[in-house]
């Protein structure tokens, strides 16, 4: 070494594993034997250090292991001991081919964050805490030389920071609002401590609040509210095994008693059997039970815990009676089953039923049809036929033929009913002979025609008769074409009427007049 003591000045905000200082060995030799091996002698501070050889330079790089507190412990001192990395066997007689030197480290004082007591704070408050009640605090002191105060706030980032506040002097925590165990069971949030004379210097810390339940809600029976006994049960016999629950978080060891309400504990039907370890059977009483007689039976079950303060409730119980098999299978617990046939199940029941009400629909159905076509029939009778056009799909016999058809079907079918003789064609049986009454000579001409009148109109044998003549297939499509004069041609000699001698010999004579009118002669038609 050149020299045997080195000085070093460290801060001691400096970081774990960073060079600190660095101190050098002449060696005059070349290449490989030139290089040195650096190391600490154990001893006083050696164990916050470490040294390293730079090889480039063949320096000893001091590096530091551990963190420097100006307040705990200002100097350290400590031996670096230099040697040949590379021995020649050689010159071992020459001598140790290493040398010794001091190093001191001082450490410069730097100005720190404050520093809390505890890396993390854990703190305990039971739920419904009035308001303001303190419930813990934090501490944090500057170390450094000129020991500054320290100022506390809240971390805030979420809504669940104000369920508290803390003493910005003293670092006292209390509660800002109501605490429910059962919404929040605990709260986590940071505090922060700064130097009043350096506001920028700050450290953070964890704190975490329990929130302790308070027994506050009675036990219930945990589900089911309802059960079953068989018709057939014996006394004695268990029909359900009931739980307790309870809202609040229930300490270790809590115990849940059961027994019947004052009211029940009388009543021959059935009782609470405690099993003391928070659960309860439900037992009968009697030797069987009839569903004719009573099907539901309410049973008042009291819970009770152990807490404090101790906290009870009343439950209800519904107990329904079925029909069960020897074997206490249950059957059927429903009330119309009492009075069904045995075998005929509640599926089937609703079958039945089903097909009961289509039938009736169909029945219905039928009978509004049948009403509503008879309506119609009569509504048609009642209408004038005279109103209505009767169609005749078939082919009439031309001029000569006059009985076609009924003409009595345009008639007023009251009148047709009153007088049942057709009045188209003229009665050939029947005659009714006339008498009319002698004409006194100075009858009035009016009083006359009006008698004459009357007695036509009651005859059916007086003219005139009706007839009616209908021409349905005349016009463009039809084998007849037009009959209208409208399109007829100039003169008649213009007109071909040979077509008429296709139309039949029902035809003929119109055929041979306008067919050959040089050729007719009207003396030899019959």
């Amino acid at each position: 070494f050149v020299t045997g003591i080195f000085h070093l000045k460290v801060p001691e905000s400096s970081h774990v594993g960073s060079a600190v200082g660095r101190i050098r060995a002449v060696d005059p030799d070349f290449g490989k034997n030139a290089e040195i091996e650096y190391n600490i002698v154990p001893g006083d501070g050696g164990n916050l250090f470490d040294i390293i050889t730079d090889e480039n330079t063949q320096e000893g790089v001091i590096k530091l292991k551990k963190p420097l507190d100006f307040e705990t412990k200002k100097a350290y001192t400590f031996k670096v001991e230099a040697s040949n990395l590379h021995l020649d066997h050689r010159f071992h007689s020459v001598g140790p081919f290493k040398d010794t030197a001091t190093v001191k480290i001082n450490v410069l004082d730097m100005d720190e964050p404050p520093v809390f007591s505890k890396p993390m704070y854990t703190m305990e408050v039971y739920e419904d805490t009035p308001v303001g009640t303190i419930i813990g605090a934090v501490t944090a002191q500057d170390l450094d030389a000129g020991s500054s105060s320290v100022r506390y706030f809240i971390d805030w980032k979420n809504d669940v920071d104000s369920y508290f506040t803390i003493d910005a002097t003293e670092g006292t925590i209390a509660t800002n609002e109501l605490l429910d165990r059962e919404s929040t069971a605990q709260y986590n949030f940071s505090i922060i401590a700064s130097k009043v004379s350096n506001p920028l210097l700050t450290s953070k810390v964890n704190v975490i609040i329990h929130v302790l339940d308070v027994n506050e809600f009675p036990p219930e029976i945990s589900v089911p509210y309802e059960t079953s006994v068989c018709e057939n049960a014996k006394p004695g016999q268990v029909i359900q095994t009931v739980t307790a629950a309870d809202k609040d978080l229930s300490p270790a060891g809590q115990r849940f008693s059961f027994r019947l309400s004052a009211e029940a504990s009388n009543k021959p039907n059935f009782t609470v059997h405690d099993y003391r370890n928070n659960t309860a059977g439900i037992e009968t009483r009697r030797n069987g039970y009839s569903r004719r007689q009573q099907e539901l039976y309410i049973l008042p079950v009291v819970i009770e815990d152990s807490s404090y303060p101790v906290q009870s409730s009343t439950n209800t119980m519904t107990i329904r009676v079925c029909r069960c098999d020897s074997d206490g299978t249950i059957l059927s617990c429903n009330v119309e089953a009492i009075f069904l046939p045995v075998g005929l199940s509640t599926g089937a029941l609703v079958a039945i039923l089903l097909c009961i009400v289509i039938l009736l629909v169909i029945v219905v159905l039928y009978v509004a049809l049948r009403r509503q076509k008879k309506k119609d029939t009569l509504m048609t009778s009642k209408e004038d036929i005279r109103d209505n056009v009767i169609h005749y799909d078939d082919e009439g016999g031309g001029e000569e033929d006059t009985q076609a058809f009924d003409i009595g079907a345009l008639r007023n079918p009251k009148v047709i009913e009153d007088n049942k003789i057709r009045r188209d064609i003229k009665p050939d049986t029947l005659c009714f002979p006339r008498q009319r009454p002698p004409v006194e000579d100075n009858t009035d001409v009016r009083d006359f025609i009006n008698q004459r009148l009357q007695e036509n109109d009651v005859d059916p044998t007086a003219p005139p008769y009706d007839s009616l003549a209908t021409f349905a297939y005349e016009g463009n499509g039809s084998v007849a074409e037009s009959l209208s004069s409208i399109d007829s041609l100039t003169t008649e000699a213009d007109q071909d009427y040979d077509y008429l001698s296709d139309w039949g010999p029902r035809f003929k004579i119109l055929a041979d007049m306008f067919g050959e009118e040089e050729s007719y002669n009207p003396d030899k038609v019959t």
